[in-house]
């Protein structure tokens, strides 16, 4: 790569179009607001509008959904706010809803797919659930467990997976609402079905797969309407992450999966009953990264010095030192990545709240060293990542605006 120096090219920037809502730049940093307007934030606001004892309401909902006993909640990989203007024109419904019920939340951080799922699903900050990152190293051992690929099971003596129900030991609000008499459906994947990662975001109701998009539409609306009772229907939808990351924001197959979505929402929002909602959000958003503007620490021996395993993704690293080399890699990795990175200590991220309260269990789990790239850079790892990673045009986990921002929209019939 050239070096912090080289500036992107603007088509590669996201946000080309002057959002009439944005508070910041795409690449301005953004905090995560837990206990306000977070994702995190999302199902407890739910439950309290259906009617959950001791649910609290932190995103204010329960007026805007007066007489609402059925709420769907369709949580879209990768759409994040400051991609909104790009999709509008190959989406009618989704902007028609971002333009009548549009707010804004932030994910939580990082800025990725499996702790945004959790947090969703348990309605906690991810210090506290522990589903700190895309990969994490398992304490005490030089394992790296990647939470998409997370069987779920402790069998394999050779490379026991973390039990989910130990690893994220929190309820979810799945579970608190299916104990109060709320009817709950989840709608995901085939193949996620009692994956670790859907132990521990979805556990609680039943889990129904839903391979596209029609038949995820189908999926939810029968739930939603199938009872008498209040009830909850979670659906998840990744493709616009998937082509996000494949082939790049606003590419010819983004749009195409911008424009699927939108007939995923024209299905849902005509087929909600007279007492339904639905609330359509994010887990993160998504940025194009220049070939550039990436570093490689497999390949850079300044880098690779002194890690005993990095973790993380591209976007945000965790590294953890042989013992007594953390001062040396801080000092190694903040002259090599310069301006495209914040450098800092575990204590330092922390201690800054970007996890939210971290318990004594779950600290080992960030890396002695916490990286996060600025603007639209990347550190891969070229030699011991997924070799798809190095070749894919977006990126996400970091703590940018274009990456932290999420939508929040609502609709009723």
């Amino acid at each position: 790569m050239t070096g912090p120096s080289a500036r992107p090219d603007p088509a590669a920037r996201p946000g080309a179009v002057t959002l009439p809502f944005g508070a910041h730049g795409p690449f301005d940093q953004v905090r995560p607001e837990y206990g306000g307007d977070s994702l995190a934030d999302l199902l407890p606001s739910v439950l309290a509008v259906l009617g959950v004892p001791g649910a609290t309401d932190p995103l204010g909902l329960t007026a805007q959904l007066a007489g609402v006993r059925r709420i769907a909640v369709l949580l879209v990989d990768g759409l994040g706010w400051y991609q909104l203007p790009t999709a509008a024109p190959y989406a009618p419904v989704l902007t028609d809803l971002v333009a009548r019920t549009g707010r804004p939340l932030t994910s939580g951080f990082p800025s990725t797919t499996p702790t945004s799922l959790v947090s969703l699903g348990t309605g906690a900050a991810p210090g506290a659930h522990g589903v700190l990152g895309f990969r994490v190293n398992v304490p005490g051992t030089d394992r790296v467990l990647t939470h998409i690929n997370w069987s779920g099971t402790a069998d394999d003596p050779r490379a026991p997976d973390p039990d989910p129900r130990t690893w994220q030991p929190l309820p979810t609000q799945f579970e608190l609402a299916e104990a109060a008499g709320v009817a709950v459906t989840v709608v995901s994947r085939p193949e996620h079905a009692g994956s670790g990662l859907t132990v521990a975001a979805n556990s609680g109701g039943v889990y129904r797969g839903a391979a596209e998009v029609d038949t995820l539409a189908t999926e939810m609306l029968a739930a939603l309407t199938a009872g008498p009772g209040p009830t909850l229907v979670s659906g998840y939808h990744p493709d616009i992450d998937k082509h996000g990351h494949l082939s790049g924001v606003d590419s010819t197959a983004w749009r195409e999966a911008v424009a699927d979505l939108d007939r995923l929402l024209d299905r849902l929002v005509h087929g909600l009953p007279a007492d339904a909602a639905l609330l359509v959000t994010a887990d993160h958003g998504q940025l194009n990264v220049p070939p550039d503007r990436r570093f490689d620490l497999d390949l850079d021996p300044r880098l690779r010095a002194g890690v005993r395993v990095a973790a993380g993704e591209p976007r945000v690293r965790y590294l953890h030192a042989l013992p007594g080399a953390v001062d040396d890699v801080l000092a190694a990795w903040t002259e090599v990545l310069g301006p495209a990175a914040w450098v800092a200590p575990r204590a330092e991220a922390v201690a800054a709240g970007w996890f939210g309260p971290v318990p004594e269990a779950h600290l080992a789990r960030i890396g002695d060293v916490v990286v996060c790239c600025r603007d639209s850079y990347a550190v891969l790892a070229t030699r011991t990542d997924a070799p798809i990673e190095a070749n894919l045009v977006a990126y996400h986990g970091s703590w940018t605006a274009a990456e932290m921002t999420i939508p929040l929209l609502l609709a009723r019939p």
